[in-house]
Formats: structure tokens, sequence, C-alpha cells
């Protein structure tokens, strides 16, 4: 009797194992988004949960992954919602462009829990990133970065407080300091500045800024940071490309090692990772909206 349950448990065991991959594989490589939403910025999870912002409307639609399905569930304020982040409490950080602010969402209602004033025109309040005590948002207009800090259980501040970049990193017309992300070992900040290709390390106490020595390699265009490990994902979005780097430990160097480029690319923006894909929405900046405007999302395999 003993031996039977033990093999009915490992064929069930086996049954699972063998059935995950196929499960993995049905998950959708390309899904549409809403007519006209103009999606700029990506977030995942917990879970098989994605979450959109539009630079239009400031709309978040979620979708779930399973399926490509989803809704508009938070409205926006009618300026944008670019760079997103979401952590494990059901919260999701908005970058707000050139609204200036920052919100946080409830993910389960869509309620805004909080809003912050960043800052006034000049501003381009453009990607977030959560570390284990702050949430840290870039402006590509203005060389500064504003820290959300959290206290105990990631409660939220009264205010935000800014942290002005100096050093190596110098401000130009364009885009500027755009994707934010950890160093590998945590002690500091990288960001790219999307009108001179280059990447930075930054000093979170001080705001001071070093280049990152990518042995004369540029990442023109340069938007969403993704890092998993020490490789780093760069999207650059008009070049349809993303580019793969391998950085040191203390995020100081490092080297490009691909160049990862799709047929169905459309200027995709930013980037976030699920199992062994990245999902990219296609911004379609060479296309002039319109609201009926296509748009998508597509995954890719790094691996493969």
């Amino acid at each position: 009797m003993r031996s039977a349950i033990l093999k009915t448990a490992l064929c069930a065991l086996l049954v699972t194992l063998i059935g995950m991959p196929a499960r993995a594989a049905t998950l959708p490589d390309t899904f549409a988004l809403p007519g006209g939403f103009q999606p700029e910025g990506i977030a995942i999870g917990p879970g098989p949960v994605a979450y959109f912002g539009s630079r239009g409307t400031g709309d978040i639609y979620r979708a779930d992954l399973r399926t490509g399905k989803g809704a508009v569930f938070s409205q926006g304020p009618g300026t944008p919602s670019l760079g997103l982040k979401t952590d494990d409490r059901g919260r999701l950080f908005v970058a707000g462009g050139t609204g200036g602010n920052a919100r946080v969402i409830d993910t389960r209602t869509g309620a805004v829990l909080t809003s912050y004033a960043l800052a006034t025109a000049p501003t381009f309040v453009n990607d977030v990133i959560l570390t284990r005590d702050a949430a840290w948002f870039t402006d590509s207009a203005s060389p500064v970065l504003y820290k959300l800090p959290l206290g105990r259980k990631g409660a939220l501040p009264a205010e935000a407080v800014k942290i002005p970049l100096s050093g190596a990193i110098q401000y130009a017309t364009g885009t500027n300091a755009n994707g934010i992300v950890a160093s590998p070992d945590r002690r500091s900040l990288i960001i790219v500045q999307s009108n001179t290709g280059k990447l930075f390390e930054v000093d979170p106490a001080t705001g001071v800024t070093t280049e990152v020595d990518l042995g004369g390699e540029v990442l023109s265009n340069g938007d969403g940071l993704l890092l998993d490990g020490r490789t780093l994902y760069a999207v650059q979005n008009r070049l349809n490309t993303v580019a793969v780097i391998k950085l040191s430990l203390d995020g100081s160097s490092g080297r490009v090692v691909d160049r990862l480029t799709d047929p169905r690319f459309d200027v995709p923006t930013t980037v976030a990772a699920f199992g062994d894909r990245l999902y990219l929405p296609n911004a379609r900046f060479t296309t002039p909206p319109t609201p009926d405007t296509t748009y998508d999302v597509v995954a890719i395999r790094p691996g493969r």
C-alpha cells in the first residue's frame, strides 16, 4: 500500500513537472493594448500580472500575462504615467512625466494612495526604481533624483527628498537621465542618459555621478533598464534594440555582450521580466498618435 501511494505521488509530481513548460509555452508572445493608449512604462508582478502606463492620459492598464487580456483599472490625472514599479505590499509607484509628480496606487483597487508634487516646469519625471529603503525617480529635464524614503514596514513618507546630481553627468538638450536601476552590489544607483548614450553610477547619499566604463560602447536612445544579477538590459527605443551588458559587481564598468532585436519591435521603451521572458511595450514614437492608433506588447526570450 505504501509503495502504491508513493508511486502515485511520484506520477503526480512528474505530470506537474512535465506540464509546467507546456503551460509556460502557452503564454502569448504578443498582445494588444487599447487603441490610442500610448504606452510607456511596464511593471510586472507579483505573479503573472503586468501594468502599463499611458503617456497621454496617465491611465493604468492591468493585463493577465496568461491570456493577454486586461482593462484600465486606474484612471489617470490627464498627465503622463511613465516609469512603473510594483512592490510586494500591493503598491504601484508611478513616475508622472510633465506632471512633475509621483503617485502610489493600490494595485487591488486602483485608488491613489498618495501623490507627491516633485517639481514644476521644466520637469519630466521619467522612471522609478525601488530599493530596500526607498523609491527613486529620475528627471530627464532637471539634474536631480527624487527619493521617497520608506519607513518601517514600507511606510510612505510625507514628502520627497531632492538629491541634486553632480559630477560626471552634464545635462544638455533632449532627454537626459532616463532609466534607473540599483547596482549589482546594491550600494549605488545606475542611470542611463538618453541623449549621450552614457551610463552613470550615482552615490545615493550625495548625488555625485561617475561614468560607467563601457569600453567605448554607447547606448544611444537608452530608455528603460532592467537588472538581472549582473546582467543589465538597456532598451534603445528608436533603435529597436535591447543592449545586454555584463556589469562589474560594483557597477563601475561593464561590457556590451549582445544586442537583441525583433521584427515586432516598434520603438519599445522599457522592459520587465516574467519567467524566461522579457516584455516590452511598443510606444511607436515614430507613428503620430490618434484615438485609434494600435499598440501592443511583445515578449522575447533573451536566451534563445
